[in-house]
């Protein structure tokens, strides 16, 4: 009975980290798509997937999922005659999403480092 309850318990700890990367990763992903977007809100998809290094599709999926959180805005060019111009805004809401997920990016960075440094020190 003792061996079981390990054994479940692993794999809930196993679930739980898996779930956890797919989180991180998702954010770091829209992270970095927000970013793009906020420097080069005119960047065709096919022009932010190849800086990005994502798959087209990859990046398509960010951006639905950042639509659909309400933190991406799609403005089309009415006037201009190539209809398939499109620019990338990034909502109030947006700009806020990014700004708690760049402070999550630099908090993660900085207890890395420390981690690091405290590991070096004991050596």
């Amino acid at each position: 009975m003792f061996i079981k309850i390990i054994l479940y318990s692993s794999i809930i700890e196993r679930y739980i980290v898996q779930q956890l990367n797919i989180f991180m990763n998702d954010n770091q992903d829209h992270f970095n798509v927000l970013r793009k977007i906020n420097s080069k809100p005119k960047s065709s998809q096919r022009e932010m997937a190849l800086e990005l290094g994502f798959s087209l599709g990859k990046l398509n999926y960010c951006l639905r999922q950042l639509r659909l959180k309400g933190l991406v805005k799609l403005n089309n060019f009415s006037k201009n005659p190539n209809k398939l111009n499109y620019a990338y805004v990034l909502t109030p809401r947006g700009i806020s999403e990014k700004t708690k997920l760049t402070l999550s990016f630099m908090k993660r960075k900085i207890e890395e480092y420390e981690e690091l440094r405290k590991e070096i020190e004991d050596k």
